[in-house]
């Protein structure tokens, strides 16, 4: 039988002194061990981006998008650390941003956090890093075939700072404009998902179309349909870490914030095959990871707000809202290669909106401690009104603040944001990484000796010569000589 908690009484910033006092009595081990394991969990879910991302590319660039995301985590921790964590969850945070009284994870230990008393600050820190990790992750996947690295990556410092920060501060620090008026958002419609698929929408604006935009060199399959169900995998799995541990507790709203996660995908990704399947007659894997993720991406905001039977609508609209909204991108004009906008960005907005109308005061209620005046379902009409301003300022800080970013570094030398024909005709892995995900054998056959180069209608096929050195002539004797061995 464990001890009964001891009231949190301390008066210093960090929580006490660990040399005279023991700081674990203010805290339950299994609230502390379910979130640490929460938080690798979450980690978890970056590597399940880059290999959903990679295999949704083409195979020359398929690294990249690999690196990309595993860059995310160590640019982002780093950023989390030093003024990030502040910036969003500090005691003294205004309406809009916070301070910097915890740069560098200053006085950042013991002492009950803001997201919950129920942990501490440097847990919830920890915790908390994971999701900007992910947020940042999710948005440069918009760089697909084409973006240069390094401008990349100086977007990840500034971007997370600016845009991320100061979203994550106004919905979830209790003193943020967000939080204040009584939106509500359990584990990050807005701040992460909203976030990352408009910025995602921006980049991808200021990247330009990808060469072959609007041809038949680009209406290519995905490479690998085996590393996209291995991504959704690793996504799902995660995504238990990504709500359920959003509760800051082993409570039974954490119970139902998981039971909501699981049937959201699930129906998320069955409805997105069915609509595939009217169209194409055939059952795609594809098709169905997609639907799951945008089920996942739905819930997040509501999982631990609203009851489990609701979780099949979010599923159910959730998967057929983001499946048409894959032919925004053709609407707008923008190349947004990998739908990230259409997943993230509008999946991220239905499920605000719906978790304004399902939103239920007893399940809030199921850790004991939150109380909510419910959603439109129980009469509170005006909770949607608070998830739509909520929604639609996210969209409009995000891309903004996208583009300005990223106009600004582009203006700098050497951080020009895309890469050069040259590049993108061989591939973001050689250009920019200098290693591949496959073989070279693979590369060759893929980029030289493929249709893509020799095809007419191409800028670099027949009426003008290739970038690359020889290419056309190395790759018609190849060709040939294919011919004769069959």
């Amino acid at each position: 039988m464990s001890s009964p908690l001891v009231p949190y009484n301390e008066t210093i910033p960090t929580g006490g002194d660990s040399l005279t006092e023991n700081l674990n009595v203010h805290y339950e081990s299994g609230d502390i061990a379910w979130i640490l394991t929460s938080t690798a969990l979450v980690l978890l879910m970056v590597p399940g981006v880059g290999f959903f991302y990679s295999g949704l590319a083409r195979r020359k660039s398929a690294l990249s998008l690999i690196w990309v995301t595993m860059m995310a985590v160590g640019v982002t921790s780093f950023q989390w650390f030093f003024w990030g964590y502040s910036l969003a969850f500090s005691h003294s945070a205004g309406k809009f941003i916070g301070d910097l009284s915890h740069i560098g994870f200053r006085d950042v230990l013991a002492a009950p956090s803001v997201g919950s008393e129920r942990i501490p600050d440097l847990l919830f820190a920890v915790y908390q890093g994971m999701f900007a990790s992910i947020t940042v992750a999710l948005a440069v996947g918009a760089v697909a075939e084409r973006g240069r690295m390094l401008p990349c990556v100086v977007f990840m410092f500034i971007w997370s700072t600016i845009i991320y920060d100061a979203i994550a501060c106004w919905t979830w620090n209790p003193a943020g404009w967000v939080a204040q008026m009584g939106g509500i958002d359990f584990a990050g419609g807005t701040p992460v998902h909203i976030s990352s698929g408009s910025a995602a929408l921006a980049y991808s604006l200021m990247l330009g179309k990808r060469r072959g935009h609007g041809t038949h060199e680009l209406n290519f399959r995905p490479h690998n349909v085996t590393q996209i169900i291995i991504g959704t995998i690793f996504l799902w799995v995660g995504w238990f870490g990504f709500n359920a541990g959003s509760a800051l507790s082993a409570s039974m709203r954490a119970v139902m914030a998981a039971v909501n996660t699981n049937l959201a995908a699930s129906v998320g990704g069955v409805t997105w095959c069915l609509l595939d399947y009217r169209l194409e007659r055939k059952w795609s894997a594809v098709g169905f990871c997609s639907g799951v993720v945008a089920g996942l991406v739905a819930i997040t905001p509501g999982s631990g707000f609203v009851p489990a039977w609701s979780a099949i609508i979010f599923g159910v609209v959730a998967g057929s809202s983001c499946n048409y909204a894959t032919k925004v991108k053709f609407f707008l004009g923008i190349d947004d290669a990998l739908d990230i906008f259409a997943v993230h960005g509008i999946g991220g907005f239905v499920g605000n909106i719906l978790t304004g109308f399902f939103a239920a005061d007893y399940v809030a209620h199921l850790d004991g401690r939150t109380v909510i005046p419910g959603g439109g379902l129980t009469g509170h009409w005006i909770q949607l009104c608070y998830q739509l301003a909520d929604s639609v300022s996210g969209v409009a800080y995000s891309f903004g603040g996208t583009c300005i970013i990223l106009f600004l570094i582009n203006l700098i030398p050497g951080l020009g944001l895309r890469a050069s024909e040259e590049a993108e005709v061989i591939g973001m892995d050689d250009a920019e990484i200098g290693e591949f995900a496959y073989d070279f054998v693979e590369f060759t056959r893929d980029v030289v000796n493929g249709g893509e180069l020799l095809d007419d209608d191409s800028k670099y096929s027949a009426d003008r010569d290739s970038p690359i050195p020889h290419e056309k002539a190395f790759s018609s004797s190849v060709g040939d000589e294919h011919q004769r061995s069959r």
